[in-house]
């Protein structure tokens, strides 16, 4: 059980499974990495047939013989890496390296047998013109005329575009054929050019020749684009198409223009592709491989293991040193501590460590101190209060006014430290309730100037309630903020006694109140003899005092700022204090304008 809980086997165990699925990810990420190469050298392969295959059907439909091809096989053989033969249907080299073809498998060039996705329903290539191809003039022709009814189409409908057929013959697409031809309103792209008018009145004739050997009493009318329409020579008009045979129509004119075509494209051939033979740098599952294979595994285990144990004993060595620390510092020692190394995550632990421990024995002291402090504020009264008592009872001193006055002022100063002690408790607790109500902060100020007037008056220090300099004229009149009224001139109050405590005869003390923004500021300024920059930040620490003899002339109980700070935190505010030494100190009490208790 212990094993298992240990921090070292545990970091063992998991570097041991991040390296099984490492190495099994590496494994499936290069299976899967050549699979797809394996993938796209087949699609590279494939386009680069597609591409040889299509540059040869070219060549044979645009040109009569093969003489020429080889420098055509050569272009494409550089262009894709691979060896390529042409040969005549029975197998007689006609370009392209010479080599042993008996059982080489191949593929035939035959501008009229394309694939149909390639060329028309007669499979015959479109590239295949013959004597279709339009001479220069009547191209430029044609031309001019396309571009004057492209500029009115698009002027009218934004769109279109001219295509050229191969016989060099425009189309204008991409728009209605109605905007079309009222824009070709003579009909100018579609009539036959006299370059072209033998060619189709000899395809024609051939077509109906061929009608005629299939006893079809139909003629064919053929159009520019090769579509074509039936007429009865014993009807006048078209043929209703329900009455004609299609299919053996269609059959003629694919034969007739075969025939037609024929002298114009080159004699059917054989093509030869094959891949220049490369050595191998495959992989495969050989045995050997597989015998590699699990010695880099068990290599990367085994280094894998070496390095969590090293890094595992530089992890645990620190943790055990914390948790003896810790359990020494469960037993008392106070002053153990922990070697912090490095700036790491454990170095920052133990760091952190160090600084609990120091923070536990700042409270610890504190606590220390805090009991100290309370059995000697308690301690002062109820010795003056039982010295009286005693006085009475050995007859050294009557029970008169003055006596009783005495008691009273002692018993005053006990409910005083009592009540600011439950005020912390509760405030610990988060119990501290405040009940806000609208509050006119100047008429507040000057209650609580008026209260400790005459205290300000023994000590001969002038007490004032005056608004802050920064302040506009006539706002701090009607200046009002959401508090506890109560709550709120404890506050003001603790912060007036402390700073008439510390200011000298002749000197003064202003309360001064201003609005900033959306909060309300309050500012105490008296000219006494200050706090020294060590001790500013210790000043809202409950128990401490400048004057450390306790005399209750020069020093309370240490508790009124402590109470100051707990009061406006309730409010959700904030109080500060700045100070120069021999100068005097402000603090100030900054509040929201709206607070919810």
């Amino acid at each position: 059980m212990a094993a298992r809980r240990s921090i070292l086997v545990r970091l063992l165990a998991g570097a041991v499974l991040v390296s099984l699925c490492s190495i099994a990810a590496t494994a499936w990420l290069a299976a899967r990495s050549t699979t797809v190469a394996i993938q796209q050298e087949q699609g590279r392969a494939l386009a680069d047939d597609s591409k040889i295959y299509d540059a040869l059907l070219g060549y044979a439909a645009t040109h009569a013989a093969w003489p020429g091809v080889g420098t055509l096989i050569e272009q494409l053989s550089r262009e894709t890496g691979r060896q390529i033969t042409l040969t005549t249907n029975d197998r007689k080299l006609i370009a392209g390296p010479a080599k042993d073809l008996a059982s080489a498998s191949s593929v035939t060039i035959d501008p009229f047998a394309v694939d149909p996705d390639l060329g028309g329903a007669d499979r015959i290539d479109p590239r295949v013109v013959g004597p279709f191809k339009l001479n220069a003039a009547d191209q430029k022709f044609l031309g001019d005329v396309a571009k004057r009814v492209l500029n009115c189409v698009r002027g009218r409908t934004g769109v279109g575009i001219i295509q050229t057929a191969p016989t060099g013959r425009p189309r204008i697409v991409g728009a209605s054929e109605a905007t079309i031809s009222s824009c070709d309103t003579q009909g100018v792209l579609d009539q036959l050019t006299r370059s072209e008018r033998k060619p189709y009145s000899d395809l024609q004739a051939l077509i109906n020749t061929c009608l005629a050997g299939q006893k079809i009493q139909f003629t064919v009318k053929l159009q520019p684009d090769l579509t074509w329409s039936v007429f009865d020579p014993d009807v006048s008009g078209p043929v209703p198409p329900d009455g004609v045979p299609g299919e053996r129509i269609e059959a003629c004119v694919t034969q007739s223009r075969r025939t037609q075509l024929d002298p114009y494209v080159a004699p059917l051939a054989r093509l030869f592709v094959n891949t220049p033979s490369r050595a191998e740098a495959g992989f495969d599952l050989s045995p050997a491989n597989q015998k590699r294979i699990a010695g880099v595994a068990a290599a990367v285990l085994l280094i894998t293991v070496i390095i969590t144990v090293a890094g595992g004993f530089r992890l645990v060595q620190p943790l055990r040193a914390l948790t003896r620390a810790s359990r020494r510092m469960t037993g008392g020692d106070e002053s153990v501590r922990v070697r912090v190394r490095g700036r790491d995550e454990i170095g920052q632990l133990s760091a952190a460590f160090n600084e609990l421990a120091d923070s536990r024995a700042r409270t610890e002291a504190l606590r220390r101190a805090m009991v100290s402090d309370i059995a000697h504020e308690l301690r002062t009264p109820l010795s003056n209060i039982r010295g009286w008592l005693e006085a009475v009872e050995d007859g050294v001193t009557k029970p008169d006014q003055a006596f009783i006055q005495s008691l009273s002022e002692e018993a005053a100063l006990l409910q005083h430290i009592i009540d600011d002690l439950r005020d912390l408790a509760t405030a610990d607790a988060g119990n501290l309730r405040i009940h806000p109500e609208r509050v006119h902060l100047p008429t507040l100020l000057e209650q609580v100037v008026a209260a400790h007037h005459s205290e300000a008056g023994a000590a001969e220090v002038t007490l004032t309630s005056a608004p802050s300099p920064s302040a506009p004229a006539g706002a701090d009149g009607e200046l009002e903020l959401e508090a506890d009224p109560v709550r709120l001139r404890q506050v003001v109050g603790n912060l007036v006694v402390n700073a008439l405590r510390f200011t000298p005869a002749g000197g003064s003390v202003r309360v001064t109140g201003r609005r900033e923004g959306s909060d309300v500021v309050i500012d105490v300024i008296d000219t006494g003899t200050g706090i020294s920059p060590d001790d500013l930040p210790k000043v809202f620490d409950r128990f401490w005092r400048a004057e450390q003899s306790r005399n209750r002339h020069t020093g309370g109980s240490g508790l009124g700022l402590a109470i100051v700070r707990s009061l406006v935190e309730a409010h959700h505010g904030q109080v500060t204090a700045r100070s120069t030494l021999g100068q005097g100190s402000t603090f100030t009490v900054r509040l929201p304008l709206g607070t919810s208790d």
